[in-house]
């Protein structure tokens, strides 16, 4: 993806989409439909500024994510969390750790800032914009990392801009312990310091039920298009 510019700082981009679905009967959430794209296009074209991306998910979005690449001439990676199904933290940590593997091979350093999104927001490129906003305007040196704050006063970690040193520490660290299968991300962020940022209202809504897709108007892919499990979370 091309390098950020006047729209924030530096940095490279997991989504996940890689999880069951199973509220939602198993169909895929990369694959719904908002806006005339899947949500899994609308989340890449919110990573945009993205150094390079990785895609925590299964091989049938291989399709999905080349044609991303070659539409938007961008360094797209598709990674699987070890074990598939084993939860956002491993998701994250596959993302990064090909990411710096893509970084290592080009002859780059890491950026210093890694998004992480769930592909199942239908309107987060506005937390996305006011989260690289506050990067920018941020001169506080320390190691802080960044997450949504949504209209109830949640952070959102699958919504988070996250320094690449502090959070690769913090998985490698939980995987020398507990290990990562089935970390929830809240467990995660015990071992990393954010500051909260308003994002706009709605621009985290999440697709975990058919009720959910119903009031943010997502719609299921046509049978045809439908791939193995693709979920965020």
């Amino acid at each position: 993806m091309p390098s950020a510019s006047d729209a924030g700082p530096s940095f490279n981009a997991v989504i996940l989409a890689g999880g069951r679905s199973s509220r939602l009967g198993g169909r895929p959430k990369a694959l719904l439909q908002a806006s005339g794209r899947t949500l899994l296009a609308g989340t890449l074209a919110a990573a945009s500024g993205a150094a390079a991306c990785a895609v925590a998910g299964p091989p049938g979005l291989a399709g999905l994510t080349a044609a991303a690449a070659e539409a938007s001439r961008s360094r797209i990676l598709l990674v699987r969390e070890d074990p598939p199904f084993a939860g956002p933290a491993a998701g994250v940590a596959a993302g990064l750790a090909a990411l710096s593997r893509l970084d290592t091979a080009e002859g780059r350093i890491s950026p210093d800032w890694t998004l992480v999104l769930a592909c199942d927001m239908p309107f987060i490129a506005g937390a996305v914009e006011r989260l690289l906003a506050a990067a920018r305007a941020d001169e506080d040196a320390a190691p802080h990392s960044l997450l949504a704050v949504d209209g109830t006063g949640q952070a959102q970690p699958l919504a988070g801009l996250y320094r690449t040193g502090v959070l690769t520490e913090a998985i490698a660290a939980a995987d020398g312990t507990g290990g990562l299968r089935n970390l929830a991300m809240r467990r995660l962020l015990a071992r990393v310091q954010w500051k909260d940022v308003a994002v706009p209202a709605h621009s985290t809504a999440d697709i975990d039920t058919w009720e959910d897709a119903s009031r943010w108007s997502v719609a299921a892919p046509a049978a045809e298009d439908q791939q193995g499990p693709a979920a965020s979370n």
